[in-house]
């Protein structure tokens, strides 16, 4: 690890579990966005990222949650494969395009996302991708070495 973040800016931390403690009580209400589509999100965003250490914890989070491996090995490819539903494609969709912001985010894919999401869990979700991102910038940046982290 480059520097321990943690230790050096604790209000850090704070504010970033903050984020957190928020999705997961919005994950157990009716605007929420369920926990294991939020894995895929997450793993989904830390692929294009290359945060290793984050894909090595909500793997096993997804896992945890009862994620089959296909369907983690598959979710860089998710377009080609059979393997997830129209509602889990839509949020792997928003999550690239908000990931990879210089493409932008098109009127229709908005529109698509729409479709499955209410605009409470539109928005959650959009946090949710938010919050990722910046976790990725504190593993790419800091590099924690993965392996460590087990799921409650």
């Amino acid at each position: 690890m480059r520097m321990n973040y943690q230790a050096a800016a604790p209000d850090v931390m704070t504010a970033m579990i903050g984020l957190e403690t928020y999705l997961a009580r919005q994950s157990r209400r009716e605007n929420g966005v369920d926990k294991p589509l939020m894995e895929l999100v997450k793993i989904r965003v830390s692929q294009i990222n290359g945060c290793a250490y984050c894909l090595d914890m909500h793997t096993k989070d997804a896992r945890a949650l009862g994620e089959t491996e296909q369907r983690i090995y598959a979710l860089s490819a998710w377009r080609e494969t059979p393997f997830f539903s129209d509602r889990e494609r839509a949020a792997l969709a928003w999550a690239e395009a908000n990931t990879l912001l210089p493409q932008g985010v098109s009127q229709q894919l908005f529109e698509e996302v729409r479709e499955q999401f209410s605009e409470a869990q539109l928005a959650n979700l959009t946090l949710a991708i938010a919050t990722i991102n910046a976790w990725n910038r504190f593993g790419v940046s800091f590099a924690p070495v993965p392996g460590s982290y087990q799921p409650d």
